[in-house]
């Protein structure tokens, strides 16, 4: 077990010291999401992991699809935990995006329950699209540096990441 956490520490180490913080997020983003069966086994993950899965999660379906797709996919059911995990890492504007499109929901309640998600969704879908296509736009201009505020948590985390 020794020999997997220095093995582990080296990989973060490696990426923490990369040039491409990009490459390094993918790389990182990926051994977490290998690490949780791509969020089916949140609780083989430590909250500092959850975090960090939490912000990609957002980011990869925001980038692929927009608001209307992050809230339909399994990614929706961490909504409300995503705007904490945002906050923890200082994007906070990208968090007031996210609160934005979370109020598309009556009473601002995401349910993190899928298929009742996606039921809700089918009722506020032609109201909410319109917002959460603005929302996308807003997102997309990175007013909030991802990238360089989540490498930076997980620098401040170093240890639980490997």
């Amino acid at each position: 077990m020794n020999q997997n956490k220095n093995s582990g520490q080296e990989f973060v180490d490696r990426l923490l010291s990369a040039d491409d913080i990009n490459k390094s997020i993918i790389e990182l983003d990926n051994y977490i999401c290998e690490l949780c069966v791509w969020g089916e086994e949140m609780g083989k993950l430590n909250q500092q992991q959850k975090n960090f899965y939490y912000n990609q999660e957002l980011e990869r379906e925001i980038n692929n699809g927009g608001f209307n797709q992050y809230f339909l996919n399994s990614s929706g059911n961490f909504a409300h935990q995503t705007i904490n995990s945002l906050i923890l890492i200082g994007a906070d504007k990208t968090a007031a995006i996210l609160q934005e499109a979370i109020n598309q929901f009556p009473g601002k309640i995401v349910p993190e329950d899928k298929h009742k998600r996606q039921e809700i969704i089918e009722q506020i879908e032609e109201s909410a699209n319109e917002k959460w296509e603005e929302l996308d736009q807003k997102f997309f201009e990175y007013v909030d540096n991802l990238n360089l505020l989540n490498i930076e948590y997980v620098r401040q985390n170093r240890g639980d990441f490997s």
